[in-house]
């Protein structure tokens, strides 16, 4: 049987012999045929059926370039799916090195993964989910003894701590992160305090809400604004910066020069979280319950000095201590997960967004928990 080509030199015929088939190849196999020759090669393929060899004859190959090369080379890729064993004839050096070269190129569907049982679904994507819990506590495991490595490097005097860069990054996380933190602290600090007096007052006590505010804003509500707003503002922008220097091989370069990510890069973003988490605490309580004497005054009727009185009976240096103690661990958080995401990112600008969405969301969450862990021991031991 003949298969030619409806325009143009370049055909590709079919010859049957007993239980096989030999292609007879000829004309030019080039970018301007590619059309045509696309439709060539599939009727072929269809045509062949279901052969048990199948010889390419390239005596009549006129011309040949890499478009032409790598339809050859998917035909022959078909027959063999087909159970074909091939064999290449009468082809000269330069055309077989660029089908070879072709081979290298072709492109393999992947493999259809089997999703399994309907049932079994949800326990599969449930154990994926735990191996990667899994996988993210080794990572920040990793970065947890890294940095600790940079700081006996440091109090070792094997390398000196940028001091420059520390300052730097402490404007930048802390002090620039001040003004939000005041204003969220000052509307959820009246939002709270609005609310208490509303069911307080059905009682005839709402000037407890003095005391209930002191103790939230200091024990729980001030620290907790400030780590997220940390958690989504600069521990962001802490993921944004180490995966793009990752993304651009900055990191790498550093190596090679000798020089530590961990300490040139790691530790001045680690201290500037640690020495600064306590400050935004203090400032989000003090915020917080200035947004308390503002509603508490305009809205509960209460009068200035008798709030004040109050609030310096209800105010406790345990109550500051308790979030005073809290604020370090939960700058540890945010700046082990900002910065075990941003060397996870990879060469894309794809990556760079879900790794730093993953550590706003990440350390949000863990805060959160951590939190939640702190007042549950705190109350278990009376503090």
């Amino acid at each position: 049987m003949d298969l030619e080509a409806a325009q143009g030199s370049a055909r590709i015929r079919l010859e049957s012999v007993q239980n096989g088939l030999v292609l007879h190849v000829s004309g030019n196999w080039t970018k301007s045929d590619a059309r045509e020759l696309e439709t060539e090669t599939a009727k072929a393929v269809k045509a062949a059926g279901t052969p048990a060899y199948a010889v390419f004859d390239f005596s009549g190959l006129s011309t040949l370039d890499t478009i032409g090369a790598l339809l050859i080379v998917r035909t022959e890729q078909a027959l063999k799916e087909k159970s074909a064993k091939t064999e290449w004839v009468n082809l000269d050096a330069n055309n077989g090195k660029l089908l070879e070269r072709a081979k290298d190129f072709q492109t393999v569907e992947p493999a259809r993964v089997k999703k399994g049982p309907a049932l079994l679904r949800p326990f599969a994507a449930l154990g994926t989910a735990l191996f990667a819990m899994r996988d993210d506590l080794f990572g920040l495991m990793a970065v947890l003894g890294r940095i600790l490595i940079a700081v006996l490097m440091v109090a070792t005097f094997r390398t000196r701590l940028r001091y420059h860069a520390f300052v730097n990054q402490f404007e930048l996380i802390v002090l620039r992160a001040i003004p939000i933190v005041a204003l969220i602290s000052i509307v959820v600090g009246a939002i709270i305090t609005q609310q208490s007096i509303l069911q307080l007052r059905n009682f005839g006590v709402a000037i407890y809400v003095v005391d209930l505010s002191a103790i939230l804003m200091l024990r729980e509500v001030g620290l907790l604004l400030a780590a997220i707003m940390i958690a989504g503002r600069s521990g962001s922008a802490i993921t944004a910066e180490i995966g793009s220097m990752r993304m651009r091989e900055e990191l790498d370069a550093l190596n090679v020069m000798g020089v530590d990510p961990y300490v040139a890069l790691v530790m001045p973003r680690i201290l500037a979280l640690l020495v600064g988490m306590p400050l935004l605490a203090f400032i989000g309580a003090a915020s917080g319950l200035a947004g308390t004497a503002i509603v508490s005054v305009i809205y509960g009727e209460i009068p200035l000095s008798i709030f004040l009185d109050r609030l310096q009976a209800a105010l406790t240096l345990q109550s500051l201590m308790v979030g005073m103690i809290k604020a370090p661990f939960m700058a540890l958080i945010i700046g082990l997960v900002a910065i075990n995401e941003g060397f996870k990112v990879k060469g894309s600008a794809e990556s760079l967004g879900r790794r730093t969405t993953a550590s706003v969301v990440r350390a949000i969450f863990l805060v959160i928990v951590a939190d939640g862990v702190f007042a549950m021991f705190f109350a278990a031991i009376g503090f």
